[in-house]
């Protein structure tokens, strides 16, 4: 799905990273969210490369990453997988670069702009304000509307046992409630994620990356405010307007956590990069310039 890229490994001591490698131009980082891999982007990649060298790697453990044989939470801190793609991007030559990441990789690169200010030139989240706010704001209504966080947070094997119990039915369960316009994820990319979570060692990947959200990665969010640090490059935020599930303006929210902001709604559900590929790309190519 990503005509003229390159697939690669790169080993980065507790994980080896699976990505594929595109364009030419300044180095742009993507990073997936969750159920989803590097495919998530398989819309916007290959035009983003044609003015951009796209890097666009699996997370540690999802995909064809491969993690830890025996995780434990804290080998999925948002905090150790921006390690990881220090040490990608560092093996491929780069030592700053952009970066732009969907649901869990826009916490990882979050947190990537607050541990390596000196990499990321501009960072674009999609969908998301900080773990630690959005903790901080679930009350019940929340907490129904974003189960999962709870779900996937409970103590292995809880979760994983029963997602791969039927793990496809899982994964179309999420695409049919987070997305405004499930219609518009291609068939092939949903194949690939169903893949993906019919490997047992993918659902625990993906666990443990739910489990650091709310326990380490709130540590580090809480430290980061604590100590009055702020993301000082320029930061686009878009989000879906149709999402349903939030009732808050994610600027008023990141403005208190970065110094330039900008961004707006979509008018689509979670999947921005895959239900709303030409505003998403309209948004990023104007932002990146």
């Amino acid at each position: 799905m990503f005509t003229n890229f390159d697939g690669q490994y790169i080993d980065v001591g507790e994980a080896e990273i699976h990505l594929q490698k595109g364009g030419d131009g300044p180095p742009l980082l993507l990073l997936h969210g969750y159920p989803q891999t590097h495919v998530t982007w398989h819309k916007i990649a290959p035009q983003l490369a044609e003015k951009y060298t796209v890097v666009a790697p699996d997370l540690r453990g999802y995909g064809d990453s491969i993690g830890p044989d025996d995780p434990e939470t804290a080998d999925y801190a948002n905090r150790v997988m921006a390690e990881d793609m220090v040490t990608v991007m560092e093996a491929l030559g780069y030592d700053e670069y952009l970066l732009a990441g969907h649901d869990r990789g826009a916490r990882v690169g979050y947190r990537f702009a607050f541990d390596h200010p000196e990499r990321i030139r501009k960072l674009a989240v999609l969908d998301i304000v900080p773990t630690l706010e959005t903790a901080e704001a679930m009350d019940y209504a929340y907490a129904k509307a974003m189960y999962h966080w709870l779900f996937l947070a409970q103590p292995h094997p809880i979760p994983e046992r029963l997602i791969s119990h039927e793990p496809t039915f899982y994964v179309d369960h999420l695409i049919e409630n987070w997305a405004e316009h499930p219609e518009e994820l291609d068939d092939e990319a949903v194949a690939e994620y169903h893949r993906c979570f019919e490997q047992e060692s993918v659902v625990r990947a993906s666990c443990e990356d739910y489990r650091a959200g709310l326990s380490i990665d709130l540590d580090h969010d809480r430290a980061s405010r604590e100590a009055g640090e702020r993301i000082e490059c320029p930061v686009l935020a878009l989000w879906g307007a149709g999402s349903g599930t939030v009732s808050f303006d994610p600027l008023d929210v990141w403005e208190r956590w970065a110094t330039d902001v900008t961004g707006q709604g979509l008018s689509c559900g979670h999947f921005l990069p895959e239900e709303a590929p030409e505003r998403t790309l309209e948004e990023l190519r104007g932002f990146l310039l």
